[in-house]
């Protein structure tokens, strides 16, 4: 017996009585497959590459390996390929990858050349955006305006809108600034929300306030007392306007001209001895009816009061007269503007009944 060795690496001949036996031929094992997705999570638009591996591929050089894929969005035909995202819904997502080996135009048609694989990626929903608002001046007085700023931020940074709206009065803008107008919100606190979307509908809110403060009522206006006049130098006629009392009277005209709106009032003063003679005349009146009483400080108020009517063109609704308390043969001149109370500035006044006291003429005094 004769052993001879042969060059074939799957076969081994035995020769035995002159016959050839083969013993055994070692198979090649079928090729294996996995995949893999990277990043295994994105947001749409991200892209998403996947590869496959193949193992236990044949080592004779006349051997072919095609890749294959499918799946949404992929696009590749070797061991990598890329997933187009942008039309995704999210959600969950596989893709099959396939390789086969073999003789060119012959891949995968024996058993064992080939193999599939899937990789599993997911995209994730675009994450909403954020927003914070406030106001600037936080408190304005009624009419007045205050700019709102918001600042609006996307995780994924989508082109963001912006819009505003007032529980009262008006806001405007579309931008990241807008201008609240208070005109016709009542006084208080009044809410602001602002508001931010992105290009996939998802939308914050956030809310600031602007507080009305009504201003403080303008100062009360008084009675601001004018110029005085004395009428103790003139024994024969105390109770005329002299020249000395025409230019104090002069000034108040003045006055009333330059404030239309304000009014004057003159209060005749009486001196002891001219009390008493009105009291004694008073009292004899009361017992005679055609009596005459002589009221010194009235008789003054209404002289004054002519002299700014007819000389000076004042309208006699704008000049009151009264009768004070002091003693003196003298006028008090007080300019009160609207909305002041001569009463409550000026007490212990008495108006002067001008149907019982008429003004005197202003003749002059003739010497002999």
């Amino acid at each position: 017996m004769q052993w001879r060795g042969l060059k074939s690496v799957c076969l081994v001949l035995i020769a035995v009585s002159f016959t050839l036996v083969p013993m055994g031929c070692k198979k090649q094992p079928p090729i294996t497959l996995s995949a893999q997705a990277a990043p295994p999570a994105v947001f749409p638009g991200e892209p998403v590459t996947v590869s496959a591996t193949a193992g236990s591929l044949s080592t004779k050089k006349n051997n072919n390996v095609v890749y294959s894929w499918s799946g949404q969005g992929v696009n590749g035909n070797g061991p990598t390929a890329a997933v187009a995202t942008d039309s995704l819904a999210p959600g969950a997502y596989t893709v099959k990858a396939e390789v086969k080996e073999g003789k060119k135009g012959k891949e995968g048609l024996k058993p064992g050349q080939t193999a599939d694989a899937t990789a599993n990626f997911t995209v994730k929903e675009f994450e909403p955006p954020t927003i914070s608002c406030s106001a600037s001046p936080t408190t304005i007085k009624p009419g007045d305006t205050a700019t709102v700023t918001a600042t609006g931020a996307s995780p994924q940074n989508r082109p963001l809108t912006y819009s505003y709206s007032a529980a009262a009065g008006s806001v405007n803008g579309t931008g990241t600034t807008a201008e609240f107008n208070s005109t016709g919100a009542p006084t208080g606190s009044v809410d602001i929300t602002c508001k931010v979307s992105d290009d996939k509908t998802h939308m914050a809110t956030a809310t600031t306030t602007v507080t009305i403060v009504a201003p403080p009522p303008p100062p009360q206006p008084h009675a601001q007392a004018l110029c005085g006049l004395s009428f103790d130098t003139d024994k024969k006629r105390p109770t005329r306007v002299n020249n000395e009392a025409k230019a104090c009277l002069d000034e108040v005209a003045l006055d009333l001209q330059k404030q239309a709106d304000a009014k004057v009032f003159i209060v005749g003063e009486s001196d002891a001895k001219e009390k008493a003679k009105t009291e004694k005349q008073a009292k004899y009146a009361a017992k005679h009816k055609h009596a005459k009483v002589m009221d010194a400080a009235a008789q003054r108020a209404v002289n004054a009061k002519a002299y700014l009517v007819e000389e000076k063109g004042i309208d006699a609704s704008r000049v009151s007269v009264a009768t004070g308390t002091e003693d003196g043969q003298k006028i008090e001149t007080y300019l009160v503007p609207a909305g002041a109370n001569f009463s409550s500035d000026v007490q212990g006044t008495t108006p002067v009944d001008e149907s019982t006291v008429k003004a005197e003429a202003r003749k002059e005094l003739h010497h002999r």
